[in-house]
């Protein structure tokens, strides 16, 4: 029931009202009266009415000043005003301040019964559309994440000019206008990947719920999804805060992250604050660069330019029998090619070259390496199906197997490698990914018209996790999930209103929709126009 408060210095108007008027009838829980709005203020605070009733000439506050703070408080309250006065200065004020009606007294039985069910009609009415506004709105959130993230690569990778990037951010209700900037970029997986297994732990799910949740809090931070294992966070605001937001950021990864590396491998980069917009990109080149480096330095949770200094040239080593193997180690090309991206390619060589600078002096190192790398590489595209000759054929690397490479053959030797075994392994998990959607689509094909469908339910019938699912559908499909269903519901509902003379209830049921308002609702927010303009005519 909607709650209504009078205000009235007349006591017989006053009790009149309250006793002979049917609020119950009317879908009204009389909440409380007062005889002046200073009297009123403090129980409507407590209170909080759907409906204030008022007098507008009263003692000590009159309506139209109670009104004007009610509105301000409590801008969806409606209020009625009661007068004596039949004067048009009274009424424009009172429209000014926001009242929803204009009464003059005497006030007849009937005249207040008609204004409170229309007023509870509206309330209702509004109310209605702002829980569709909230339902759409998280129906839509995937897509809204996914659009987001478009954005923000667009900004760190300098495809938008400044102009533009403000012009995009107004579109998601971002602020970007700041003194200084910087960029943090974490890390956060299993040790078994995503498509290795249906559901994603509760632990890593946790851990990521906590680190959006946490950002979210403050206007400095602007947290965005990456890529299916990696957030971006934007810093923002003073110069003199930048330090301290950075010290922020990264003690809150450390605490959350910290004290399961047997289950979860994570790391973070911070890079260095700019003062304009237009040095995003700088900033993400080398903060990417820093990301890259984690394959060397499993064990490094937080990445720095200082984290990634390397022995000075009087600590390094010199001869080939005082090189530290584990810089060696094949399992961190291994890891590389498991885990890495084909354009973190160059950043991770120079890296990785550069942490063995003094050993490649020796031409017995870099033959050793050459063939380590080699070996490596063959072994990962051969579990993948591929044969020696699929990664070695008509390249550089086939041409220099048995000559001996300086330090920048090693270079362009190992990019090429590392390049063409990763995109062979993107081959096949493209080619699993599209027997993935395609099983998806079958599903969803037979299942899209039950109103229970989810993003989870079908990456369940799929067997893997919500969290890949989601990413591969958004990359194979070039929209989110949410997206999708939404759209083969519209495309169903469009035929049977062209089709057929049923009504747009039972059409909303068939396509998947408890709700036929909310059906209607989102028919005119995806399709410019209602059911029933759709069925007359109206064409988009």
């Amino acid at each position: 029931m909607l709650k209504v408060f009078l205000v009235e210095d007349e006591t017989s108007v006053r009790e009149g009202l309250r006793d002979n008027i049917m609020w119950q009838q009317y879908g009204y829980q009389f909440a409380g009266e007062a005889s002046d709005g200073e009297m009123a203020l403090p129980l409507i605070r407590k209170v909080k009415p759907d409906v204030l009733i008022t007098d507008i000439n009263m003692p000590f506050m009159d309506g139209l000043a109670l009104t004007g703070i009610v509105k301000q408080e409590f801008p969806h309250m409606k209020v009625v005003i009661i007068s004596v006065h039949d004067d048009f200065e009274y009424a424009q004020r009172a429209i000014r301040a926001g009242v929803e009606r204009y009464l003059l007294k005497p006030i007849s039985r009937s005249a207040l019964q008609k204004v409170l069910l229309e007023i509870r009609e509206k309330i209702e009415s509004e109310r209605e559309q702002a829980n569709y506004q909230e339902k759409y709105k998280e129906d839509m959130q995937e897509y809204e994440q996914f659009s987001r993230r478009i954005f923000f690569e667009k900004v760190f990778e300098g495809h938008l000019s400044v102009q533009e990037i403000y012009e995009e951010a107004q579109k998601f209700s971002l602020e970007m206008d700041a003194a200084s900037y910087n960029l943090a970029m974490v890390s956060l997986r299993e040790k078994r990947s995503a498509e290795e297994h249906s559901q994603e732990s509760r632990l890593l799910a946790g851990k990521r719920e906590e680190l959006t949740r946490f950002f979210q809090r403050y206007p400095e931070y602007l947290m965005f999804r990456w890529n299916i294992n990696t957030y971006g966070i934007l810093l923002k605001g003073e110069e003199e805060q930048m330090e301290e937001l950075k010290s922020k950021c990264r003690e809150t990864i450390i605490r959350i992250c910290s004290g399961h590396d047997s289950e979860i491998e994570w790391c973070c980069a911070i890079g260095e604050p700019v003062q304009r917009l237009s040095m995003l990109p700088q900033v993400y080149s080398k903060v990417n660069h820093m990301m890259s480096y984690r394959f060397l330095k499993p064990g490094q949770h937080i990445l720095t330019m200082e984290t990634m200094g390397f022995a000075s040239r009087a600590e390094s080593k010199e001869s080939l029998g005082e090189v530290d193997i584990a810089k060696v180690d094949p399992e961190i090309i291994k890891n590389f090619l498991a885990h890495g991206r084909a354009e973190e390619v160059d950043d991770f060589v120079d890296n990785y070259l550069e942490s063995q600078k003094e050993a490649l002096k020796s031409k017995m190192f870099r033959d050793y390496l050459m063939l380590s790398i080699r070996f490596t590489a063959i072994a990962f595209v051969e579990k993948l199906g591929y044969r020696q000759e699929d990664l070695l054929e008509n390249t550089y690397t086939d041409k220099v197997q048995n000559l001996s490479l300086n330090v920048e053959d090693m270079r362009f030797y190992m990019q090429e490698l590392l390049q063409r075994a990763l995109e062979l392994g993107e081959q096949v998990m493209e080619s699993q990914s599209k027997k993935l959607i395609k099983r998806a689509l079958v599903y969803i094909e037979g299942n899209y018209t039950k109103d229970s469908i989810s993003l989870n339910e079908v990456a369940s019938a799929v067997e893997v996790s919500a969290n890949y699912f989601s990413t591969v559908f958004r990359q194979e499909m070039g929209m989110t999930f949410t997206e999708y269903v939404t759209k083969k519901r519209m495309e169903k509902a469009k035929q049977l209103l062209r089709q057929t003379e049923r009504p747009s209830g039972d059409i909303a049921a068939e396509v998947g929709f408890k709700d036929p308002h909310y059906f209607s609702f989102v028919f005119k927010k995806t399709q410019g126009c209602t059911p029933r303009e759709y069925r007359g005519g109206v064409r988009n």
